[in-house]
């Protein structure tokens, strides 16, 4: 079945909400992708009728496994051309989801396989985010926002999100990629700033970027 552009961000982003929100609703996806209600309202029933996603009003919306299936394919391929674009391209990190997005829809399964195997088969893109397996797997990680860590917690972080380039250029300008280690120095109060201290160095962290990014905790020191 080939399946229009517009189908498939439905169902990416019906996949990506349910992960950040759990129960999906229509309001939701309409903000998500900038488009009135009435317009989602009509096309979740089509993807309802194609069998793309159970939908009931009031309910929510939700993929059913063709859907899904769909979905983490559109994702497999914006992953990959981050990477690609990132490592291979020398595309900067903060760039490379606006040009993912123009090329996830186009690119075939042989050049997605092509790139894959140039890259080595990764399994996250340079953001932190899991690249699902060409069978559709994904291996989430129990990550926590940066946000919800407390004083004197270490942790290392896991990802961050991609749709906003200036947080990431914030992000990147910290020093805050995927991998680096940190400890929580300090959390301000009434939603102020976080600190942390990466070896000796001491870097303060905007409350709402630090909602963005996603870590895991750590006992001590790699």
């Amino acid at each position: 079945m080939i399946l229009s552009e517009s189908i498939e961000d439905y169902l990416k982003a019906i996949y990506a909400l349910k992960k950040e929100v759990g129960k999906v609703v229509t309001t939701q996806l309409a903000e998500r992708l900038e488009v009135k209600p009435a317009s989602v309202t009509g096309m979740v029933r089509k993807l309802a009728d194609m069998k793309l996603v159970t939908y009931k009003p009031y309910q929510g919306v939700a993929l059913t496994k063709a859907g899904q299936k769909v979905a983490l394919e559109v994702i497999r391929h914006h992953r990959l051309l981050e990477l690609y674009l990132n490592e291979i391209m020398g595309l900067p990190w903060d760039k490379v989801h606006q040009e993912a997005e123009k090329l996830e829809h186009a690119i075939s399964e042989e050049l997605e396989d092509r790139i894959d195997q140039l890259l080595g088969h990764p399994t996250t893109d340079p953001h932190g985010s899991p690249i699902p397996s060409k069978a559709g797997k994904v291996n989430n990680s129990s990550s926590k926002k940066l946000s919800e860590m407390k004083r004197g917690e270490k942790a290392k972080i896991a990802e961050v999100r991609d749709e906003d380039s200036e947080l990431l250029r914030y992000v990147g300008e910290l020093g805050l990629f995927p991998g680096k280690s940190f400890e929580v120095v300090n959390v301000a109060p009434y939603k102020g700033p976080m600190t942390l201290k990466i070896k000796s160095k001491k870097i303060i962290v905007g409350r709402e970027a630090a909602k963005q990014i996603l870590v895991n905790k750590i006992s001590a020191w790699n």
